[in-house]
């Protein structure tokens, strides 16, 4: 029926790892189902997430409780959070995402005033950069840390990722 809303998403995301000294923010697409289950972010145990971050930190993020790494990830003014909030999704898989609500970025800018850099995990996520980019934040699409990209060798996920992190905030 023309004009008729669509039924309210049946999966829902988590909210963001952010705090007031953040100065970078990693948006992935939409947590999978592991995740989910986990109640974690980037639960799956072959998604890259984690160790990519672990080698860019210098840290051990792979080894520590999930708490602990949300906090070490905050303590190095580092965010994460997904550009989706809700959506319909059979499997993990981001081509079938349906029915999606976006996040609310509006708030971003009250939650870490310092947010400087935005880059994103995946193409998926991508597509939000022109909104981040008009908004003045810089932005980065990065190669996807999920298992099922696998179009590059985690050392050339890596060495991309490193260079997103190496450029000084502005």
């Amino acid at each position: 029926m023309p004009g008729a809303r669509s039924a309210e998403p049946s999966l829902r995301g988590f909210p963001p790892v952010i705090d007031s000294k953040v100065e970078r923010l990693i948006l992935g697409s939409f947590p999978s189902e592991a995740s989910l289950a986990a109640g974690q972010y980037y639960a799956h145990p072959r998604n890259q997430f984690w160790q990519l971050l672990s080698d860019l930190l210098g840290e051990p993020l792979t080894e520590m409780p999930y708490r602990r790494r949300l906090q070490r990830v905050l303590a190095h003014r580092l965010a994460i959070w997904d550009v989706l909030h809700a959506c319909d999704r059979e499997g993990s898989g981001d081509a079938s995402i349906r029915n999606q609500e976006s996040n609310q970025f509006v708030r971003l800018h009250r939650l870490a005033p310092r947010l400087a850099a935005v880059a994103f995990n995946g193409q998926t996520a991508g597509r939000y950069a022109g909104e981040f980019a008009a908004a003045g934040f810089r932005t980065t699409v990065l190669p996807s840390s999920s298992p099922a990209h696998a179009g590059r060798s985690y050392v050339q996920k890596l060495v991309i990722w490193r260079q997103w992190w190496a450029a000084p905030i502005p």
